[in-house]
């Protein structure tokens, strides 16, 4: 099954809580395009910086768990409450099209691609921010937010996305 065939998933009113959804790509076959990070899996916070400096360790950064979902250029992140469905190609048509995870209800439109083993989120009418997540040589994900401060969270993948 080809990720196309699979309806794009979008946030529950209110979020969907404190258990992911069902999984959304579970039953896609497509492999991963070219370019594209392998960020399959569960993962949790090891350590988060903001501006530099250690977060504390009861800030909700340091509890953070997230779940990637991939197939072909398609990427689903849930982590917060939300989930944030979209095509990595680099268009506003196909980008992330859902809710804040500091509401649950302000509409945001980010475009997403896949750049050098990056994966690049693009807020639409902010310019010069970039949300990226990335793996690095230990195989954790760095997770890179300049909106929030100059968020920096390693995250490790504890499971796979299943």
């Amino acid at each position: 099954m080809h990720s196309s065939e699979i309806p794009v998933a979008h946030t529950p009113p209110g979020g969907y809580g404190s258990t992911f959804p069902p999984l959304i790509l579970g039953a896609c076959t497509e492999p991963l395009v070219a370019g594209a990070p392998d960020l399959r899996g569960v993962w949790k916070t090891v350590s988060a910086t903001r501006g530099g400096i250690p977060v504390p360790a009861d800030d909700r950064l340091m509890s953070y768990t997230e779940r990637i979902e991939q197939c072909g250029n398609r990427i689903v992140d849930c982590g917060g409450g939300t989930i944030a469905d979209c095509r990595a190609d680099g268009s506003e048509e196909n980008g992330v099209h859902d809710v804040s995870v500091f509401d649950f209800t302000t509409p945001i439109h980010v475009i997403a691609s896949f750049e050098n083993l990056v994966f690049v989120l693009r807020p639409v009418g902010i310019p010069g921010i970039e949300v990226t997540r990335q793996l690095d040589e230990n195989g954790n994900m760095i997770w890179q937010r300049p909106d929030m401060g100059g968020v920096r969270v390693v995250l490790e993948r504890v499971r796979d996305a299943t």
